[in-house]
């Protein structure tokens, strides 16, 4: 990874477990922050059940596969950087809210898709 370290996915109740996110993921992850020309800061990555139960994630998340993460985004043009390179590098399952952009590129769920929080 060009852009990330492993430990910016870790559940903050697991160190080590942004290992556990998919290789395919992180190599779009890493072109998307590429074509955005904006850094990424990730909020979450990786998940245990535990934590993922804490933060009121579902339990079908694709944060405990770790085919997801989600980006701070502090601006809509940053928002707007954030999305443009997401797209740009093939991602097509992107959640927005206020302040963080969900990705993921979970095989088991349908794509083209996009959805408020």
């Amino acid at each position: 990874m060009k852009y990330f370290t492993y430990e910016e996915f870790d559940s903050p109740d697991q160190p080590g477990s942004g290992h556990e996110m998919q290789p395919l993921f992180l190599e779009k992850l890493d072109l998307a922050r590429e074509l955005s020309g904006v850094p990424y800061v990730i909020n979450s990555g990786f998940r245990t059940p535990e934590h993922n139960a804490e933060v009121g994630g579902v339990s079908s998340s694709s944060h405990l596969t770790g085919w997801a993460s989600d980006i701070r985004t502090d601006s809509s043009n940053r928002r707007f950087l954030v999305l443009k390179g997401l797209i740009e590098a093939g991602f097509n399952r992107i959640g927005v809210g206020q302040s963080f952009i969900h990705v993921d590129c979970d095989p088991s769920k349908a794509g083209n898709v996009t959805w408020l929080y």
